[in-house]
Protein backbone atom coordinates (compact mmCIF):
# COMPACT_ATOMS: atom_id res chain seq x y z
CA UNK A 1 0.00 0.00 0.00
CA UNK A 2 1.30 3.43 -0.89
CA UNK A 3 1.46 5.96 1.92
CA UNK A 4 2.73 9.47 2.30
CA UNK A 5 3.19 11.54 5.42
CA UNK A 6 3.10 15.32 5.67
CA UNK A 7 5.39 16.87 8.26
CA UNK A 8 3.70 19.86 9.89
CA UNK A 9 6.87 20.89 11.76
CA UNK A 10 8.26 22.48 8.60
CA UNK A 11 5.30 24.85 8.62
CA UNK A 12 5.26 26.37 12.12
CA UNK A 13 2.57 28.92 11.19
CA UNK A 14 0.10 26.24 10.12
CA UNK A 15 0.89 24.09 13.15
CA UNK A 16 0.36 27.06 15.50
CA UNK A 17 -2.97 27.90 13.86
CA UNK A 18 -4.10 24.28 14.20
CA UNK A 19 -3.33 24.43 17.92
CA UNK A 20 -5.55 27.54 18.28
CA UNK A 21 -8.58 25.67 17.04
CA UNK A 22 -10.80 23.54 19.21
CA UNK A 23 -10.46 19.80 18.81
CA UNK A 24 -13.61 19.42 16.69
CA UNK A 25 -12.60 22.28 14.42
CA UNK A 26 -9.04 21.03 13.96
CA UNK A 27 -10.35 17.56 13.07
CA UNK A 28 -12.67 19.12 10.49
CA UNK A 29 -9.81 21.14 9.01
CA UNK A 30 -7.55 18.08 8.80
CA UNK A 31 -10.33 15.98 7.24
CA UNK A 32 -10.93 18.64 4.57
CA UNK A 33 -7.21 18.80 3.82
CA UNK A 34 -6.90 15.03 3.61
CA UNK A 35 -9.85 14.85 1.21
CA UNK A 36 -8.28 17.54 -0.98
CA UNK A 37 -5.06 15.54 -1.24
CA UNK A 38 -6.93 12.31 -1.95
CA UNK A 39 -8.92 14.11 -4.64
CA UNK A 40 -5.71 14.89 -6.51
CA UNK A 41 -4.74 11.21 -6.50
CA UNK A 42 -8.29 10.16 -7.49
CA UNK A 43 -8.38 12.50 -10.47
CA UNK A 44 -4.98 11.32 -11.68
CA UNK A 45 -5.95 7.65 -11.31
CA UNK A 46 -9.14 8.30 -13.29
CA UNK A 47 -7.10 10.01 -15.98
CA UNK A 48 -4.62 7.11 -16.24
CA UNK A 49 -7.07 4.18 -16.28
CA UNK A 50 -8.09 2.63 -19.59
CA UNK A 51 -11.64 3.66 -20.40
CA UNK A 52 -13.41 1.04 -22.46
CA UNK A 53 -16.81 1.46 -20.81
CA UNK A 54 -15.92 4.08 -18.20
CA UNK A 55 -17.24 1.91 -15.36
CA UNK A 56 -13.85 1.56 -13.70
CA UNK A 57 -13.06 5.27 -13.88
CA UNK A 58 -16.44 6.14 -12.33
CA UNK A 59 -15.80 3.77 -9.46
CA UNK A 60 -12.44 5.24 -8.44
CA UNK A 61 -13.38 7.33 -5.41
CA UNK A 62 -11.63 9.16 -2.61
CA UNK A 63 -12.50 8.15 0.92
CA UNK A 64 -11.77 9.76 4.26
CA UNK A 65 -11.05 7.38 7.10
CA UNK A 66 -11.78 8.18 10.71
CA UNK A 67 -9.78 11.05 12.19
CA UNK A 68 -7.70 9.43 14.92
CA UNK A 69 -6.60 12.60 16.71
CA UNK A 70 -6.67 16.36 16.37
CA UNK A 71 -3.34 16.21 14.52
CA UNK A 72 -3.79 13.18 12.26
CA UNK A 73 -6.24 12.45 9.44
CA UNK A 74 -6.23 9.72 6.83
CA UNK A 75 -7.72 9.72 3.36
CA UNK A 76 -7.19 7.49 0.40
CA UNK A 77 -8.32 6.34 -2.99
CA UNK A 78 -10.24 3.13 -3.47
CA UNK A 79 -12.16 1.31 -6.15
CA UNK A 80 -15.75 0.45 -5.25
CA UNK A 81 -16.59 -3.24 -5.14
CA UNK A 82 -20.24 -3.55 -4.10
CA UNK A 83 -22.80 -6.18 -4.93
CA UNK A 84 -22.95 -8.32 -8.02
CA UNK A 85 -20.75 -7.92 -11.09
CA UNK A 86 -23.62 -6.37 -13.07
CA UNK A 87 -23.96 -3.58 -10.50
CA UNK A 88 -22.70 -0.29 -12.01
CA UNK A 89 -21.00 0.45 -8.66
CA UNK A 90 -18.92 -2.73 -8.77
CA UNK A 91 -15.61 -2.65 -10.61
CA UNK A 92 -14.29 -5.86 -9.06
CA UNK A 93 -11.91 -6.40 -11.96
CA UNK A 94 -9.72 -3.39 -11.14
CA UNK A 95 -7.14 -5.57 -9.38
CA UNK A 96 -6.73 -7.70 -12.51
CA UNK A 97 -5.87 -4.56 -14.48
CA UNK A 98 -3.68 -2.99 -11.78
CA UNK A 99 -1.66 -6.11 -10.91
CA UNK A 100 -2.20 -8.32 -13.97
CA UNK A 101 -2.94 -12.04 -14.09
CA UNK A 102 -1.13 -15.07 -15.42
CA UNK A 103 -2.40 -14.27 -18.93
CA UNK A 104 -2.93 -10.49 -18.81
CA UNK A 105 0.00 -8.11 -18.25
CA UNK A 106 -0.39 -5.46 -15.56
CA UNK A 107 -1.50 -1.99 -16.61
CA UNK A 108 -1.13 -0.09 -13.33
CA UNK A 109 -3.00 3.16 -12.86
CA UNK A 110 -3.22 3.71 -9.08
CA UNK A 111 0.46 3.34 -8.18
CA UNK A 112 1.73 5.60 -11.00
CA UNK A 113 -0.92 8.19 -10.11
CA UNK A 114 0.29 8.18 -6.52
CA UNK A 115 3.94 8.49 -7.51
CA UNK A 116 3.28 11.26 -10.03
CA UNK A 117 1.13 13.54 -7.88
CA UNK A 118 2.65 13.45 -4.38
CA UNK A 119 3.91 17.05 -4.44
CA UNK A 120 0.69 18.39 -5.96
CA UNK A 121 -1.37 16.52 -3.36
CA UNK A 122 0.75 17.92 -0.51
CA UNK A 123 0.24 21.43 -1.85
CA UNK A 124 -3.51 20.82 -2.11
CA UNK A 125 -3.60 19.63 1.51
CA UNK A 126 -1.75 22.69 2.80
CA UNK A 127 -3.82 25.10 0.71
CA UNK A 128 -7.12 23.54 1.82
CA UNK A 129 -6.02 23.49 5.47
CA UNK A 130 -4.99 27.15 5.34
CA UNK A 131 -8.27 28.06 3.67
CA UNK A 132 -10.31 26.12 6.25
CA UNK A 133 -8.35 27.60 9.18
CA UNK A 134 -8.90 31.12 7.87
CA UNK A 135 -12.61 30.39 7.50
CA UNK A 136 -12.86 29.10 11.08
CA UNK A 137 -10.84 31.96 12.58
CA UNK A 138 -12.89 34.65 10.80
CA UNK A 139 -16.16 33.44 12.32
Amino acid sequence: MNTTHLDWSTLPDLEAELRLLEKAESERVLRQGARAGAGVFRDEARRRVKKRTGKLAKNIVSDTAKVTSSTKATAGVKVREEGKASNPRNAFYWKFIEYGTSTIPAAPFIRPAFEAKQEEAAQAVFMKCNEAIDKVLTR
